[in-house]
């Protein structure tokens, strides 16, 4: 059976529910919900396990909070013995359009401070990242507090129009590897 890492970026906690920043544990949340899995809490992260077929998908929620993701990620590609080339990071993105949609085989950190921490603690920046558009509404030097404001409702709602969306990128890539999901999705 063939096992993948799928993680989802964000901070633990109720203060960050529903935040710019956590749309990778509401991509994550959305995704294990479709078959009626429930993640545990383990060791540097939520974790969840979804078979479907031959493949053998591990879904991750870091606890280790946004900037130390690394961390969490480092620890289950190890100890899962999955290869960096079946790992895949859904983040935010605030060079993307809100509610743009961007798979990449790999690339820099862009100013995001938990891509920065993965690509530290991996020794690489070649893994797979589905990047989802946050926009960029905020005025100078308010950044901070723009990925960690909540989602209004109508973006909600748009939101929530497109987060199947993610899921069918994500069963795309891991059925179908990232070449053929860049072309169908990109």
């Amino acid at each position: 059976m063939k096992k993948h890492l799928i993680v989802g970026l964000g901070n633990v906690g109720e203060s960050y529910l529903y935040t710019r920043h956590n749309i990778g544990f509401e991509i994550l949340n959305y995704f294990a919900h479709q078959y009626e899995q429930s993640f545990l809490e383990k060791r540097y992260g939520h974790i969840c396990n979804v078979k479907i077929k031959n493949q053998n998908i591990f879904l991750l929620k870091p606890s280790t909070y946004m900037n130390l993701s690394g961390k969490a990620i480092g620890y289950y590609l190890k100890e899962l013995k999955i290869p960096i080339n079946n790992l895949l990071v859904v983040s935010d993105d605030l060079d993307l359009n809100f509610c743009g949609l961007k798979l990449k085989p790999k690339g820099g950190h862009g100013g995001h401070n938990g891509h920065r921490n993965i690509i530290e603690i991996l020794n690489t920046s070649s893994y797979a990242r589905l990047r989802f558009g946050i926009g960029k509404n905020y005025r100078r030097g308010e950044q901070v507090n723009y990925v960690l404001s909540k989602w209004s409702e109508e973006e909600m709602f748009k939101i929530k129009e497109l987060i199947p969306v993610t899921h069918d990128i994500i069963k795309s890539y891991v059925f179908e590897g990232i070449e053929k999901t860049m072309n169908t999705f990109n």
